[in-house]
């Protein structure tokens, strides 16, 4: 497939450039949020009173209704317009915002988080879309630099920001600070977007059991990935029981997008062997990326006993490297051949993870500087190449939708990337304490000294009584 011709670009002006800074500090609210709340989490447990499994959904809620809303975007905005469901989806999302800043117990949280995950879900493959839209090719290098920027430094800085918030304030501003932002965003959205115009005919014939089918076997899938590290997998008979309704509403949902006239989601795109190909990526960046965010902060907060705070510092390195190498990607974008790019980045990335394994409990921020540092700069040089081959070649008509199916491929590959770091953390752990068990007997000397010495210093001394 070819690229749009040049003559369907208009010429870009000081209002389209508003429009587009406005979406995509839109997108950084809604990827944001997805991991502000990482580093946070203990303060929430305690605001709400909660225990430890049920805070978990505190984020898992609004990651799987993320990933529910990310491929049906694409039809609400061949619907809607890019201008009524990004207005629209950003201002649901700042009222759920103010929702969750109120909310007063779990319940509630979980609902509230879950509708800010669903509408936020909308704000990120819209602006991807729009990009190839507005730009045309001699000045979309520094377009998808910034959208790439935003996409991969959100979910770096958000424990950062997150425990700041919280250390500073309270876990309620992790909310709160996007109200203001919110309406701005959703005013100037609604006055300044104008890329291209609503087709109401698409609700004639709307295939509501295929976006049913599509929710449950999406839904059931980040479920399933989510809660069967810490519950052994299909041992769990809700786990089990779920994972059977994923695989019967998946081949549902396959059978009838690939066979009904108006899909909610056109599979079809994958035909295109760039799009393809570029969703494999995006599917191994995700796992990368969210996978990295996820295991740093746990070390430290497990193993080292640092607060939201501390690790947010440490966190911090990463996205400054994204930041410092956005406009030297952007030029290497400009000279370089794109394989050559990816492979560079890549393999940076691969390097940054590799010296991450010489971890041992006494590192810090100054241990884990250059392995961040490396990661942070390979990131940009992941992204650009990734999303220009995925989305570059497409026909404007099919953006919207493969937009949609580009950045699902993301969230699905940090779904199974945690789900497998996880696993192995759990399997490792037990793998250890049974080793340990085994050496804690009466037998052992190095045991019975311990008890000795432990009698010893609680029995009173005889001068004492």
């Amino acid at each position: 497939m070819t690229a749009p011709h040049q003559d369907e670009f208009k010429p870009l002006t000081p209002r389209d450039w508003a429009a587009f800074f406005a979406m995509v500090f839109g997108m950084f609210m809604a990827i944001l949020d997805i991991q502000i709340v990482s580093s946070s989490i203990s303060e929430i447990r305690a605001g709400l009173s909660a225990s430890a499994d049920e805070s978990s959904w505190v984020q898992t809620s609004y990651l799987i209704a993320e990933v529910i809303m990310i491929p049906i975007s694409g039809f609400l905005t061949r619907m809607l317009s890019t201008r009524i469901l990004f207005a629209i989806a950003c201002a649901v999302f700042t009222l759920m915002s103010l929702g969750c800043a109120l909310a007063s117990n779990l319940d509630a949280m979980i609902v509230l988080r879950a509708l800010q995950g669903f509408f936020g879900g909308a704000l990120i493959p819209t602006v991807f879309a729009t990009t190839y839209k507005l730009f045309p090719p001699e000045k979309r290098a520094s377009s998808t630099v910034l959208i790439g920027l935003v996409a991969t430094m959100a979910p770096t800085i958000g424990p950062t920001l997150g425990g700041f918030l919280t250390q500073h304030f309270s876990w309620h501003w992790l909310f709160l600070i996007n109200i203001i932002p919110g309406i701005i965003v959703t005013t100037l959205v609604w006055f300044l977007v104008d890329v291209d115009k609503p087709d109401h005919s698409l609700l004639k014939g709307f295939d509501l059991p295929g976006v049913f089918s599509m929710a449950l076997f999406l839904g059931t899938l980040e479920y399933v990935m989510e809660e069967g590290p810490r519950n052994d997998w299909l041992q769990d008979p809700v786990l089990a029981w779920l994972a059977f309704v994923c695989v019967l509403s998946g081949l549902f949902f396959f059978v009838r997008v690939l066979t009904y006239s108006k899909p909610i989601v056109d599979l079809y795109a994958f035909r295109d062997r760039n799009f393809a190909v570029g969703c494999l990526y995006s599917f191994i960046l995700g796992v990368g990326l969210y996978g990295s965010v996820y295991i740093v902060p746990l070390f430290f907060a497990q193993v080292r006993g640092f607060n939201s705070l501390q690790i947010g510092i440490v966190m911090i390195v990463t996205g400054m490297f994204q930041f410092i190498s956005a406009p030297l990607s952007g030029a290497m974008a400009k000279h370089m051949d794109h394989r050559l790019m990816m492979s560079l980045g890549l393999g940076l990335f691969g390097l940054g993870v590799y010296l991450t394994t010489f971890l041992t409990p006494d590192w810090g921020f100054h241990e884990m500087f250059l392995p961040q540092a490396i990661r942070g700069l390979s990131l940009m040089m992941c992204f650009i190449p990734i999303n220009n081959l995925a989305l570059g070649t497409l026909p404007l008509a099919q953006l919207n939708n493969a937009s949609g199916l580009y950045n699902l491929m993301r969230n699905l590959g940090g779904a199974i990337g945690l789900a497998i770091i996880n696993t192995i953390l759990i399997e490792r752990q037990a793998l250890h304490q049974s080793r340990l068990s085994d050496h804690l007997t009466l037998s052992n000397p190095l045991v019975q000294n311990f008890l000795n010495q432990t009698t010893h210093a609680l029995t009173p001394q005889l001068g004492d009584q």
